[in-house]
């Protein structure tokens, strides 16, 4: 399969009575997006934290709320999982808190294919918030997951401001990096957008971000939301002039579809205009660190460059279940 039509979530977090209730409105979101023929939905960061929301003693506190949503867990998987074999779709559910083997509480996001098989991305790297305040941990690695139209990588939001995650992904053959996010700002917002477009540009590759959004005042970690969804590639070819192929209307709630095609990702990789993604490790040089004391401009000996390849984080292949 080459062309895929991929449906962004604008997600609003929302006031909801019930497990229940919640549970409907998963469902109509996933059913107006698949009446639509999209084959990969990408929900946003932290959008299962809502269910905080059904208790308002949990909702209210930071922790409490963590707690609320990590014993949820098995059952906000079992309704992705049935949900993406019901349609025939791709699921990257919203990112969840929850214990991963060494106790810690880790930001995961979990995609669910059709034929019943899961697999997950732990956030990388922690906000000042997750880390000084609300106490989320780190994840251990970097993986790669085959869904039935290839290979895709995550990179939950934050993470995608750091390069390093992408490339290991793009290098481990994902063609779409998934970018859910949550942000509480427009600068915030924007933080994570210019990290996207930077990955695809890169990386010559898709990168789908889908934001939560909204006001929550009853839920402090999920209080503001702000963002619009978008589908990035780079500016080359046959990709709009500033690479975004789509983006939706801020803070509106909002699914937004675009198709792509993923052979072009080897026409950008083999014959783009420009060849980022091969050149990549011609960037590694180095100068020796008197050089820019020296009175009299000079061109410095050859140095060559340092090997970086362990400073990479190892892509886990085929972390499907």
């Amino acid at each position: 399969m080459t062309e895929v039509r991929i449906a962004a979530a604008q997600y609003p977090i929302e006031l909801l009575p019930s497990y229940g209730a919640w549970e409907a409105k998963l469902s109509r979101w996933v059913s107006e997006a698949a009446v639509r023929r999209a084959q990969l939905l990408v929900f946003p960061e932290y959008a299962a934290m809502e269910l905080a929301g059904t208790d308002p003693a949990a909702a209210a506190d930071l922790h409490a709320s963590l707690d609320h949503v990590v014993a949820l867990g098995e059952r906000i998987d079992e309704l992705h999982r049935q949900l993406a074999i019901h349609y025939g779709v791709t699921i990257l559910g919203g990112s969840r808190p929850c214990r991963d083997a060494r106790g810690a509480v880790v930001n995961r996001a979990r995609l669910f294919c059709p034929d019943g098989r899961t697999g997950y991305q732990d956030k990388i790297v922690m906000t000042r918030f997750e880390r000084e305040i609300w106490g989320i941990t780190g994840g251990e690695a970097v993986h790669v997951l085959d869904a039935p139209f290839g290979r895709v990588g995550i990179s939950i939001c934050y993470d995608a401001e750091f390069p390093l995650i992408a490339r290991a992904q793009a290098e481990a053959g994902a063609r779409i990096i998934l970018v859910p996010s949550a942000t509480d700002s427009m600068q915030g917002y924007w933080r994570v957008r210019i990290g996207a477009q930077a990955r695809a540009l890169e990386n010559q590759c898709y990168v789908v971000q889908a934001p939560t959004v909204g006001q929550a005042p009853w839920l402090p970690s999920l209080d503001d939301n702000h963002g619009a969804a978008a589908i990035y590639g780079p500016p080359d070819g046959i990709a709009p002039d500033n690479g975004v192929f789509a983006v939706g209307e801020v803070n509106r709630p909002q699914w937004l579809f675009s198709d792509v095609r993923l052979d072009q990702v080897d026409v950008w990789r083999g014959s783009g205009t420009v060849l980022p993604f091969l050149h990549w490790p011609e960037q590694h040089v180095a100068m020796r660190p008197d050089d820019a004391r020296r009175d009299e401009p000079a061109l410095p000996a050859p140095i060559t460059a340092p090997d970086r390849s362990e400073d990479r984080p190892e892509p886990i292949f085929g972390s499907l279940e």
